[in-house]
């Protein structure tokens, strides 16, 4: 069965639960930017409850720009700004430590459109998830596309999944926020976020 997903920053579980789901992956690769949307935020568990980690990206007075022609802004260090946010929320997680190096590099690399750096979260996720799972990119923009739609994903304020709770660091103070970005599974779980995937339910 194949899936249609929108490219995130560290996406959702929910869209992580798809991904590694169905057996073949297609990317939109040619659809226009929205705001507010995971293709450039990710949520995670801070000591102070749900955080918004956003990349900002160059809008240009155009109405509409393409995903895929979006630049990112380095007028503020917003990569030493999330690094410092995922030690601060996850540095006591039982698996931080164990993947900090690979998101330390991540972070140490300037790239110039976003989709460079979606398509690298998005692998090295996969890397550290240890799930071999390979993906292609839509050439043109399908309405109505032929396979499962799971675009609305992407927009946490439409995906209204549950999933099953896991130990997280902060919820004792917070209780256990549901659908948070891969990254709060993946720092609390490790290996074992990959079957936790495998056991969830999607509704698409």
């Amino acid at each position: 069965m194949a899936i249609l997903l929108i490219p995130s920053y560290f996406g959702s579980i929910s869209e992580y639960v798809a991904l590694v789901q169905h057996e073949e992956v297609l990317f939109e690769f040619d659809d226009n930017f929205q705001k507010q949307t995971n293709r450039n935020r990710a949520f995670i568990y801070s000591p102070n409850g749900l955080q918004l980690l956003n990349v900002p990206v160059i809008h240009k007075k155009q109405l509409h720009q393409k995903t895929r022609d979006m630049r990112i802004e380095y007028a503020e260090d917003w990569r030493k700004q999330h690094f410092k946010s995922l030690e601060a929320a996850y540095r006591s997680s039982p698996y931080f430590e164990f993947y900090e190096d690979f998101f330390r590099d991540l972070y140490s690399k300037k790239y110039e459109f976003l989709t460079d750096l979606q398509f690298h979260t998005i692998d090295l996720t996969l890397k550290c998830l240890q799930v071999n799972k390979s993906y292609t990119k839509t050439t043109e923009f399908f309405k109505n596309p032929l396979q499962t739609n799971g675009r609305e994903l992407a927009n946490r304020k439409k995906d209204t999944h549950e999933f099953e709770s896991y130990h997280q660091v902060f919820i004792e103070k917070h209780g256990f926020l549901n659908n948070l970005s891969i990254l709060d599974l993946l720092f609390n779980e490790g290996r074992k976020a990959g079957e936790y995937l495998k056991r969830q339910t999607l509704n698409l």
